[in-house]
Protein backbone atom coordinates (compact mmCIF):
# COMPACT_ATOMS: atom_id res chain seq x y z
CA UNK A 1 0.00 0.00 0.00
CA UNK A 2 1.37 3.24 -0.81
CA UNK A 3 1.97 6.03 1.52
CA UNK A 4 -0.35 8.91 1.64
CA UNK A 5 0.40 13.12 1.56
CA UNK A 6 -2.85 15.09 3.07
CA UNK A 7 -3.24 17.81 1.88
CA UNK A 8 -5.93 20.74 2.30
CA UNK A 9 -6.36 24.57 1.54
CA UNK A 10 -6.28 26.79 4.51
CA UNK A 11 -7.91 30.48 4.10
CA UNK A 12 -5.65 33.43 4.90
CA UNK A 13 -6.22 37.40 5.18
CA UNK A 14 -5.34 39.60 2.26
CA UNK A 15 -2.77 39.68 1.10
CA UNK A 16 -2.31 36.39 1.57
CA UNK A 17 -5.56 34.72 0.25
CA UNK A 18 -4.78 31.20 0.96
CA UNK A 19 -2.21 28.39 1.99
CA UNK A 20 -2.01 25.00 0.44
CA UNK A 21 -0.71 22.73 3.13
CA UNK A 22 0.56 19.38 3.03
CA UNK A 23 1.74 16.77 5.98
CA UNK A 24 3.25 13.66 5.88
CA UNK A 25 3.52 10.70 7.75
CA UNK A 26 6.54 12.52 9.27
CA UNK A 27 4.56 16.07 9.61
CA UNK A 28 4.18 18.78 7.76
CA UNK A 29 6.06 19.40 4.33
CA UNK A 30 4.55 21.77 2.46
CA UNK A 31 3.17 25.46 2.76
CA UNK A 32 2.10 26.62 -0.52
CA UNK A 33 0.89 30.49 -1.22
CA UNK A 34 -2.95 29.90 -2.77
CA UNK A 35 -5.27 27.49 -3.36
CA UNK A 36 -2.53 25.07 -5.20
CA UNK A 37 -3.35 21.57 -4.86
CA UNK A 38 -1.17 20.79 -7.90
CA UNK A 39 1.64 21.34 -5.18
CA UNK A 40 0.78 18.93 -2.96
CA UNK A 41 0.30 16.89 -5.42
CA UNK A 42 3.99 17.29 -7.01
CA UNK A 43 5.20 16.84 -3.00
CA UNK A 44 3.42 13.70 -3.11
CA UNK A 45 5.65 12.36 -6.18
CA UNK A 46 8.36 13.64 -4.93
CA UNK A 47 8.36 11.72 -1.60
CA UNK A 48 6.48 8.62 -2.87
CA UNK A 49 2.84 9.00 -1.82
CA UNK A 50 -0.54 9.53 -2.89
CA UNK A 51 -1.69 13.01 -2.48
CA UNK A 52 -5.00 12.73 -0.88
CA UNK A 53 -7.37 15.92 0.53
CA UNK A 54 -7.66 14.99 3.87
CA UNK A 55 -9.20 17.85 6.77
CA UNK A 56 -8.35 15.23 9.65
CA UNK A 57 -5.04 15.06 8.48
CA UNK A 58 -4.13 18.49 8.52
CA UNK A 59 -5.95 19.88 11.09
CA UNK A 60 -3.29 20.37 13.62
CA UNK A 61 -1.28 22.24 10.50
CA UNK A 62 -3.62 23.97 9.44
CA UNK A 63 -5.16 24.91 13.23
CA UNK A 64 -1.91 26.39 13.97
CA UNK A 65 -1.48 28.31 10.52
CA UNK A 66 -4.65 29.92 11.48
CA UNK A 67 -4.01 30.54 15.02
CA UNK A 68 -0.82 32.24 13.61
CA UNK A 69 -2.88 34.22 11.36
CA UNK A 70 -4.77 35.67 14.02
CA UNK A 71 -2.35 36.07 16.33
CA UNK A 72 -3.02 33.95 18.86
CA UNK A 73 0.23 31.56 18.30
CA UNK A 74 3.79 33.03 17.76
CA UNK A 75 5.63 29.67 17.95
CA UNK A 76 4.54 26.44 15.77
CA UNK A 77 5.19 23.66 17.45
CA UNK A 78 4.28 20.50 14.95
CA UNK A 79 6.34 18.02 13.70
CA UNK A 80 8.32 19.26 10.18
CA UNK A 81 9.33 16.49 7.62
CA UNK A 82 12.46 18.09 5.95
CA UNK A 83 12.71 15.38 3.07
CA UNK A 84 11.75 17.98 0.47
CA UNK A 85 15.23 20.04 1.34
CA UNK A 86 18.35 18.91 0.97
CA UNK A 87 22.42 19.43 1.65
CA UNK A 88 22.85 23.36 2.15
CA UNK A 89 19.35 24.03 1.79
CA UNK A 90 18.30 22.17 5.07
CA UNK A 91 21.08 23.43 7.13
CA UNK A 92 20.16 27.14 6.20
CA UNK A 93 16.80 26.48 6.48
CA UNK A 94 16.92 24.90 9.62
CA UNK A 95 18.90 27.28 11.27
CA UNK A 96 16.28 29.99 10.21
CA UNK A 97 13.44 27.90 11.85
CA UNK A 98 15.80 27.52 15.35
CA UNK A 99 17.57 31.34 15.54
CA UNK A 100 14.64 33.57 14.08
CA UNK A 101 12.20 33.70 16.50
CA UNK A 102 8.53 35.66 15.94
CA UNK A 103 9.57 39.47 15.54
CA UNK A 104 12.81 39.21 14.74
CA UNK A 105 14.41 39.37 11.89
CA UNK A 106 18.05 38.36 9.98
CA UNK A 107 19.80 39.50 6.82
CA UNK A 108 20.96 37.21 4.06
CA UNK A 109 24.71 37.44 5.41
CA UNK A 110 24.06 36.91 8.86
CA UNK A 111 21.54 33.94 8.24
CA UNK A 112 24.79 31.92 5.93
CA UNK A 113 27.17 32.85 8.97
CA UNK A 114 24.70 31.25 11.63
CA UNK A 115 23.64 28.47 9.63
CA UNK A 116 27.61 28.01 8.69
CA UNK A 117 26.99 26.74 5.42
CA UNK A 118 28.86 29.47 3.56
CA UNK A 119 31.85 29.73 5.54
CA UNK A 120 34.29 31.97 3.89
CA UNK A 121 32.05 32.82 0.71
CA UNK A 122 31.25 36.25 1.31
CA UNK A 123 28.61 38.16 -0.51
CA UNK A 124 28.17 34.96 -2.60
CA UNK A 125 26.88 33.62 0.96
CA UNK A 126 24.14 35.60 1.37
CA UNK A 127 23.05 35.08 -2.52
CA UNK A 128 23.33 31.69 -1.95
CA UNK A 129 20.34 32.50 1.47
CA UNK A 130 18.99 34.42 -0.27
CA UNK A 131 17.87 31.70 -3.84
CA UNK A 132 17.26 29.31 -0.63
CA UNK A 133 14.92 31.30 0.66
CA UNK A 134 13.03 31.70 -2.63
CA UNK A 135 12.98 27.06 -2.87
CA UNK A 136 11.71 27.03 1.27
CA UNK A 137 8.92 24.35 0.93
CA UNK A 138 7.90 25.58 4.55
CA UNK A 139 7.38 29.40 4.58
CA UNK A 140 5.12 31.32 6.96
CA UNK A 141 6.45 27.86 9.72
CA UNK A 142 10.18 28.20 8.43
CA UNK A 143 9.91 31.98 8.53
CA UNK A 144 11.57 33.05 5.13
CA UNK A 145 9.73 36.36 5.46
CA UNK A 146 12.33 37.09 8.10
CA UNK A 147 15.23 37.20 6.25
CA UNK A 148 15.99 40.54 5.19
CA UNK A 149 18.12 42.14 2.25
CA UNK A 150 21.03 44.34 3.31
CA UNK A 151 19.47 47.60 2.17
CA UNK A 152 16.03 46.53 2.50
CA UNK A 153 13.52 44.17 2.23
CA UNK A 154 14.24 41.66 -0.18
CA UNK A 155 12.22 39.63 -2.42
CA UNK A 156 9.71 36.81 -1.15
CA UNK A 157 8.02 34.03 -2.62
CA UNK A 158 4.48 34.81 -1.61
CA UNK A 159 4.79 38.43 -2.94
CA UNK A 160 5.81 41.85 -1.37
CA UNK A 161 2.74 42.24 0.08
CA UNK A 162 2.45 39.25 1.81
CA UNK A 163 6.13 39.96 3.32
CA UNK A 164 4.97 43.36 4.15
CA UNK A 165 1.33 42.04 5.86
CA UNK A 166 3.81 39.11 7.61
CA UNK A 167 6.18 41.68 9.22
CA UNK A 168 3.83 44.12 10.37
CA UNK A 169 1.58 40.88 11.97
CA UNK A 170 5.05 40.30 13.67
CA UNK A 171 5.36 43.75 14.59
CA UNK A 172 8.44 44.33 12.82
CA UNK A 173 7.00 46.80 10.13
CA UNK A 174 4.40 49.38 10.98
CA UNK A 175 0.65 48.43 9.49
CA UNK A 176 0.18 50.22 6.13
CA UNK A 177 -3.11 50.41 4.15
CA UNK A 178 -3.64 47.46 2.50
Amino acid sequence: MRVQLSWRVVPAPEPIGALTVAVSEAGLCLVGFGAVPERAVAAAGRLGAEPVEDPVGTRTAATQLEEYLAGSRRVFDLPLDWRLTHGTQRTVLQALFAHVPFGATTTYAELAAVSGAYEGHGYTAARGVGAIMGSNPLPVVVPCHRVMAAGGLGGFGGGRATKEWLLAHEGVLAPTLF
